[in-house]
């Protein structure tokens, strides 16, 4: 049942992700005078589920059977008559080609713009609806460990990070890591002490290539909820139960959820603590579901935390910093993707929709769907011939050298482009399932 709940939301997602994509093209052409003769979500090869052409229109608005994205054609985007004799032939006013280089500009880019806006917007709508909780870093006491990336760079066990670069931490969320990489020298608290520690420039490469955190966080093992018909419920594990020791081991929650994935197959012995009594429950661990547990992993439960309420228009300013703090994360990212280390982090569907709880929430997903979002934004950014990012890259060449590129020479660099696509598609979702079953 969990497997189908992250599938659901993972469809969902990406069809508002590319609803919302496409619709900037489609909006930008539109306001430029540009035909466009299709507006599909999914892909409509050979026969559509759903079309609708409205009287007096050119456009023709559907949704196909084939959910790998969808598409908005653009009339007028190469011209058809130079590809069919290598003559080139003058554009119709109505078309693409035909219109000022910084419209043409606008239509392109018009996705990436729509995907950064929809981030901005769920998070101004989730900062005024939910409000955003803060932990306070001093909060967080001696519950980190670190992995042997962290341990190298000279960081204990029970150390909290205080300042880095000289600017003290105050709050404990997702950034932190990325931020510590970003800097030079990282000051922690040790048993009452401050020691300073200097970050290695290759940080982040170090935690691509052993495939581990910087840190963890000694959580109580603490059930928030059961799934309904699993292994745990019907052994009597009941929400609310902490599990204090795996086979005779006691653990907290970062060393617990490694170890399930790793013994999934097997009967685990579960000790759990319920109230005033402890309890001893052996529990099978599905391959595909695990336990059927979902662990507390609110740090703020544990730690403490602030809670900020937002008024409507007060919230927007929110949205915007969160996706802002998120894409210039994201893109300074990038540059680890080429690297050996990175191109084993690369994952496709499977990846992805690990990400989505298996049970629905609706801050998870559009939390997630806001973080896709920005996602889609900067892989659309890289100029790869295919992709927004190539189209762009070719009409900046053209607009610096006042030459338009040849179309028999664009028509090939698009195929390779193409080409290049497909093969880390296949590359990504063949490395999902490997790591499924390796």
């Amino acid at each position: 049942m969990g497997i189908l709940i992250r599938i659901l939301q993972l469809l969902l997602s990406l069809s508002l992700l590319v609803f919302f994509h496409e619709l900037g093209h489609f909006l930008w052409a539109k306001l430029f005078g540009i035909r466009v003769s299709k507006f599909y979500l999914f892909f409509d090869w050979k026969f559509a589920l759903w079309k609708w052409k409205p009287k007096g229109s050119e456009t023709e608005y559907g949704i196909g059977w084939l959910p790998l994205g969808g598409y908005c054609a653009i009339e007028g985007m190469v011209d058809e008559k130079e590809a069919e004799t290598g003559v080139p032939s003058e554009p119709e006013e109505w078309e693409f080609r035909a219109k000022p280089k910084w419209q043409r500009l606008l239509v392109l880019a018009g996705g990436i713009l729509n995907n950064v806006l929809m981030a901005i917007l769920i998070y101004w709508g989730l900062s005024y609806h939910y409000g955003v909780d803060h932990i306070p870093m001093e909060g967080v006491g001696d519950a980190l460990t670190y992995s042997s990336v962290g341990h190298r760079m000279g960081l204990q066990d029970g150390d909290r990070p205080y300042a880095l670069d000289g600017k003290e931490i105050k709050y404990f969320d997702g950034t932190l890591v990325q931020e510590i990489a970003n800097a030079e020298t990282l000051t922690v608290v040790r048993k009452g002490s401050r020691v300073d520690l200097a970050v290695p420039v290759d940080l982040i490469p170090a935690m691509l290539e052993t495939d581990s955190a910087l840190f963890y966080i000694d959580l109580p093992s603490v059930a928030d909820s059961v799934l309904t018909g699993s292994n745990a419920a019907r052994a009597g594990v009941l929400a609310g139960d902490e599990v204090v020791a795996l086979n005779g081991t006691p653990m907290k929650l970062s060393g617990l959820l490694p170890a399930v994935k790793e013994l999934r197959g097997d009967t685990l012995l579960l000790t759990l603590r319920r109230g005033e009594e402890t309890l001893q429950l052996p529990v099978y661990a599905d391959p595909e579901e695990g336990l059927g547990i979902m662990f507390s992993a609110d740090p703020g439960k544990a730690f403490g935390k602030i809670h900020e309420e937002y008024g409507f228009f007060e919230a927007l300013p929110k949205g915007v910093s969160r996706s802002w703090q998120l894409l210039t994360g994201y893109v300074d990212q990038l540059k680890y993707v080429a690297t050996p280390q990175g191109a084993k982090s690369i994952g496709g569907l499977g990846t992805i929709g690990s990400l989505f709880p298996p049970v629905w929430n609706w801050l998870s997903f559009w939390t997630m769907t806001a973080f896709l979002s920005i996602i889609l934004a900067v892989m659309n950014l890289i100029p790869i011939p295919g992709l927004d990012g190539g189209h762009i890259f070719f009409l900046l060449i053209e607009m610096i050298t006042r030459r338009q590129i040849p179309y028999k020479y664009m028509y090939y660099i698009q195929l390779v482009g193409i080409g290049l696509l497909f093969l880390l598609m296949i590359y990504a979702n063949v490395a999902d399932v490997i790591r499924f079953l390796f």
